[in-house]
């Protein structure tokens, strides 16, 4: 059986023996980490959004906009059934690499082919580490969850869609805040969901979106 590195634990109890971890028993402890990492680092917010609280909703979303997807899917527009599920789960891992390299604004990571294409391989790189965390046993099932968007094309689309779902709703809570310094990232946002074409997108912009600028009171009085 190989070797595995120890890394002594810190801060121990005065009295008590450090504690040995091993190097592939501690990738639960740093998934536990994203709650320490925050989005929109260059912007002005009037309220912080972490890794964690953006992953939590995109995986919420992603499940939605599968599940959307099978019912316009009777109608026969596409060949493809998604697994709600599975979009639920790779949207919640899916900025866990964050975790190593933190949320690199959207105008710098997009900003020219270099570095988008240097950045995605940072991307890969950190996922790996990630899984170099976990015992030999577990890392096929994580890799299939990490590595998602190669393995499993076809979420995707969907995913991103929920990404950027999750992006637009920041933006109006900001903007019902009156943060104008999220006016024109609403609108970026809103038109690239559009440029997405994605009929289960469109659905939920149409339909679902429009509550999210309501009051409580507004929600609770709706009929």
């Amino acid at each position: 059986m190989k070797k595995e590195t120890v890394v002594p634990a810190k801060n121990e109890p005065a009295g008590e023996a450090p504690v040995k971890v091993a190097r592939s028993k501690t990738f639960f402890a740093y998934i536990s980490r994203m709650k320490y990492i925050t989005r929109w680092g260059l912007m002005r917010n009037t309220e912080t959004e972490n890794i964690q609280e953006h992953s939590l909703q995109v995986a919420m979303l992603a499940h939605a906009l599968a599940i959307i997807h099978n019912d316009l899917n009777n109608g026969e527009l596409w060949e493809t059934v998604l697994d709600p599920e599975k979009a639920c789960l790779y949207g919640v891992f899916h900025d866990c690499d964050e975790i190593i390299t933190g949320d690199l604004p959207t105008p710098i990571k997009y900003a020219n082919p270099v570095i988008r294409d240097n950045y995605h391989d940072i991307e890969s790189q950190s996922k790996n580490k990630l899984l170099g965390m976990l015992p030999e046993s577990l890392r096929p099932v994580y890799k299939d969850i990490l590595f998602f968007e190669s393995l499993d094309p076809e979420y995707r689309a969907i995913v991103k869609a929920a990404d950027r779902l999750s992006a637009y709703i920041k933006c109006v809570e900001e903007c019902k805040a009156g943060n104008s310094e999220f006016f024109r990232a609403r609108d970026s946002v809103r038109d690239s969901m559009r440029a997405m074409k994605l009929p289960e997108l469109d659905y939920f912009i149409d339909n679902y979106l429009p509550a999210y600028s309501l009051t409580l009171d507004e929600l609770e009085n709706t009929k």
